[in-house]
């Protein structure tokens, strides 16, 4: 089975000591590709400098709302001039977050319209994060008709989720999947259709439930990947299958 991670910041620093290694065992492990996300306009050139060196490895550039603190009005500009001159394959990190302190609102929502209105101009999916935000998220998509992307770690309704994908998004799952508590999160993934579905990490956070507390890494996909086969009791080679097609489409990548 050959696996795309939709969603890996492996440009992390908690892969310093290791990172050489943590990438054989993903390619081990069956992982063929990794999308990496951006975070902070900081972390482009440190982003862009490990894709390089590591074949399978595709850079998308974004801002994320998390780190709103770290982002000045001038970034959109440089993400405009960053996508104009490197080759990547979506926009992103960005999105919505509505659980940090101090979240400002406005600033975040102008800050993910200006990456939506990148994402149009350059003909790029996006890498949308939402938490306690899809809702919000999915009126500011309406705004600007015809792209395409992901919600990264989804968290909201069946019923959004419907609503994304007539939009013409797909929604990713790692390792919150794999908890046996996470009743919500199964049974949604159980319902949505396959062609909307992809795998992810998140890398080196969100770890599955075998490995609580710990690192997260690429190689570890499997798990994400086997805990959704028993919930849709479907066998791992077809979800394996669709999902790496759904990536490969949604990026413009191949195998």
């Amino acid at each position: 089975m050959m696996l795309i991670d939709s969603h890996c910041h492996f440009d992390d620093a908690r892969f310093d000591k290791d990172r050489d290694a943590a990438y054989q065992r993903a390619r081990e492990a069956g992982v063929a590709r990794q999308i990496v996300p951006a975070v902070t306009r900081d972390s482009w050139s440190r982003l862009k400098a490990v894709c390089l060196a590591y074949p399978g490895l595709y850079p998308a550039y974004g801002l994320h709302p998390m780190f709103l603190h770290q982002h000045e009005d001038t970034h959109i500009e440089a993400l405009d001039r960053q996508l104009a001159v490197e080759k990547a394959v979506a926009v992103g990190e960005c999105g919505l977050d509505y659980t940090i302190d101090n979240p400002g609102k406005a600033r975040q929502k102008a800050l993910f319209e200006a990456q939506l209105e990148l994402a149009g101009k350059y003909g790029l999916p996006v890498i949308i994060h939402a938490r306690k935000a899809v809702e919000e998220v999915i009126n500011c998509l309406r705004r600007f008709p015809g792209l395409r992307g992901v919600l990264h770690s989804y968290s909201g309704s069946e019923q959004q989720a419907q609503r994304l994908i007539e939009m013409g998004f797909l929604m990713s799952f790692g390792g919150p999947v794999t908890y046996p508590r996470a009743s919500r999160l199964q049974h949604l993934v159980s319902r949505l259709p396959l062609q909307a579905i992809m795998l992810e990490s998140d890398s080196p956070d969100q770890p599955d439930a075998e490995n609580r507390g710990g690192r997260n890494e690429p190689a570890l996909l499997g798990r994400v990947l086997n805990s959704i086969a028993n919930l849709r009791k479907e066998s791992a080679d077809e979800i394996a299958l669709q999902t790496t097609s759904n990536a490969k489409s949604l990026f413009g990548i191949e195998i």
